[in-house]
């Protein structure tokens, strides 16, 4: 394996399964389309160039690997293991670092400004750091990168709530890690976050989906 690697968890765009929190105010195939746009866009943008690291999918639910392998078809594909995020972001480490990785950042497919830029920048940060957090306007984060696996770092974590990102800096602090912290970016959860978001947004998106989430915008 390269000396580094990304991390990528993305799922199946199964109508009903995914950007759940948009519904009803998106039909269930809106909502897959949206979640298929922003992973899509953020994927492109996270591409590494020659020696830059590998990409590691990590999918979910476990059966979906034809579709995802269809979807993006060349990357390596390995299933999602665990019962909670924190379990299943812990085992992705774990392999990713037992494949012969060096440094090591996890990214999921709601932050569709994530660049190859701010993953290499976020590796590199690694060489003075022991952990590297990228904050969510949300209390959580769309990046982190880790020197070695660090299991113990996601304990105790109340995971989708506000409180993810000064849980995880507790648990760094009380661990005696050090940490850096990079841009804050937004995530797209809700149809304030695409409010948020519009102008940046819209370009990225099949102009069907602009029109449902105008209309659904206009609701609110």
């Amino acid at each position: 394996m390269n000396a580094d690697a990304l991390i990528v968890f993305v799922k199946e765009p199964r109508p009903g399964s995914v950007k759940t929190r948009f519904l009803p105010a998106l039909r269930l195939e809106d909502a897959a389309d949206l979640y298929r746009a922003l992973a899509e866009e953020e994927i492109r943008r996270t591409r590494p160039e020659s020696g830059d690291y590998e990409r590691l999918f990590f999918f979910a639910p476990a059966g979906a690997r034809d579709a995802i392998a269809a979807w993006f078809p060349g990357e390596t594909l390995v299933p999602q293991q665990g019962l909670d995020l924190g379990l299943r972001m812990a085992a992705a480490f774990g392999e990713a670092f037992r494949r012969g990785a060096r440094r090591v950042a996890i990214i999921g497919t709601d932050v569709p400004w994530v660049s190859r830029a701010l993953v290499l920048d976020a590796l590199r940060r690694l060489d003075q750091h022991d952990v590297v957090l990228g904050p969510s306007h949300d209390g959580g984060y769309y990046l982190l990168a880790l020197d070695r696996p660090r299991p113990e770092l996601f304990d105790e974590i109340a995971w989708s709530t506000p409180q993810v990102l000064p849980a995880t800096l507790a648990r760094a602090k009380a661990l005696g890690l050090s940490v850096q912290l990079m841009e804050e970016l937004t995530d797209i959860d809700t149809l304030e976050d695409v409010r948020r978001a519009w102008a940046e947004l819209k370009p990225m998106l099949p102009v069907a989906l602009v029109a449902a989430l105008i209309r659904a915008l206009a609701q609110r």
